[in-house]
């Protein structure tokens, strides 16, 4: 996605090109990939990230620890509805949080930590996914709104994926002001 912008010098083709990830069903490669090359892209973005920076919003933007958060909780939430469960409490928990700086204050790197790890539980959930179920129906939310496993899945990726876009853009701004 942005690794070309972010890791200059980097041979590696961007994640969907480098091949199938074992154990992943075929039709959820691309969710897979997606996931990891925004981990990737997150990682080197975050890099020399300065603290004092985390939870400040530049022109009334999300912060940056928001994102972070917000990157990792979404995962775990969609995750969780795909597989026909609702929320625990702490999952709600961890969404009333989101964006809220905290004592003690997690770092950039505690966040970024976060979201990888978030990263890998998802692509072992999506290891166990049947793809005959990927058209079965699944509600989202309090409201129950309408979705299927597949859905859900996709909207992850696709999520993750405009955070990380605007990460970039917010990372860049504050960079730039110092």
């Amino acid at each position: 996605m942005f690794t070309k912008f972010i890791q200059k010098g980097d041979p590696r083709p961007e994640v969907w090109l480098r091949g199938p990830l074992p154990g992943v069903p075929a039709l959820l490669q691309p969710v897979a990939h997606a996931l990891l090359q925004v981990r990737e892209d997150v990682e080197a973005l975050m890099v020399d990230f300065p603290a004092e920076q985390l939870w400040t919003r530049p022109g009334g933007v999300a912060s940056v620890g928001f994102h972070l958060q917000h990157l990792s909780g979404v995962l775990d939430r969609l995750f969780t509805y795909s597989r026909g469960e609702a929320l625990s409490a702490s999952q709600l928990e961890f969404l009333e949080r989101e964006g809220k700086d905290s004592v003690p204050a997690p770092s950039s790197q505690d966040l970024v930590a976060a979201f990888g790890r978030q990263v890998e539980q998802s692509i072992r959930d999506l290891s166990s996914v049947d793809e005959s179920t990927l058209t079965q129906a699944r509600t989202v939310g309090r409201g129950r709104l309408p979705s299927t496993v597949l859905g859900l899945l996709v909207h992850a990726a696709e999520h993750a994926q405009r955070h990380a876009g605007q990460l970039l853009v917010t990372v860049r701004v504050q960079r730039n002001s110092c």
